[in-house]
């Protein structure tokens, strides 16, 4: 792990859970580039962060695997988590990787494989397994396609409603158009009202079962449910 290079998203993972009551630093990366744990401990004790702290943190980060998100309007519509494996899965442990991935969700899905990549899918929801820099790389990744569609529909609303309005402002005011792109304003902060609902908790959820996939993939095969589970 001592020569591995950690990006922007991982790098304010890492100091977050370090230490709570600290500002994390800030620093900008070079392109590509990166950060050495060596060099995170360096920055960490410029704010009296110890050493073994930044250690702790690198090592559950690289265990549990790189969450991301997806946001819209500041809102969370996407969720996935990267992990990087310091080996290849055998056949027996993606299968069972696969069994795991059904019970967590509650569907079957679809299993392809096209050379070395496999994934599994269902909708949005979707995990591939491809070559990583010392073994594989595991990325699971979903979207809430409904509240998504509801947010960007609201934005196009809330656009119709200022043309609208600049319409019948223009030659002077024009009541009944000015009350129309009301009424749409107002259907639009329904649409984006309806999409956020229904994030948060799901974000939540979504993260969880991820986080636990990949605690579960990388303590090992022993961990991860048989194939006749499934059944």
């Amino acid at each position: 792990m001592t020569d591995r290079r950690f990006n922007e998203e991982e790098v304010a993972a890492i100091f977050k859970q370090a230490t709570e009551a600290k500002p994390s630093p800030r620093r900008e990366l070079p392109s590509g580039e990166g950060l050495t744990l060596a060099e995170l401990q360096e920055i960490g004790g410029q704010v009296g962060i110890a050493p073994e702290l930044i250690t702790r943190a690198a090592s559950s980060l690289v265990q549990s695997g790189t969450p991301t998100s997806r946001k819209v309007l500041g809102l969370t519509v996407g969720v996935g988590r990267t992990v990087e494996l310091d080996r290849k899965l055998s056949d027996d442990e993606w299968e069972r990787l696969v069994v795991d991935l059904r019970e967590t969700f509650g569907t079957r899905g679809t299993v392809r494989q096209e050379g070395s990549f496999r994934q599994w899918t269902n909708g949005n929801l979707q995990v591939l397994l491809e070559p990583g820099a010392n073994g594989q790389r595991i990325r699971l990744s979903t979207v809430k396609g409904d509240a998504l569609r509801m947010m960007w529909g609201g934005q196009v609303m809330f656009g119709i409603s200022a043309v609208l309005a600049v319409t019948a402002l223009i030659g002077g005011p024009n009541v009944a158009d000015l009350s129309w792109a009301v009424d749409v304003a107002l259907l639009a902060s329904g649409m984006i009202g309806l999409g956020a609902i229904t994030t948060g908790g799901w974000a939540r959820t979504r993260r969880k079962q991820m986080e636990e996939i990949a605690a579960r993939l990388t303590l090992g095969r022993a961990s991860l449910p048989s194939k006749d589970s499934s059944d």
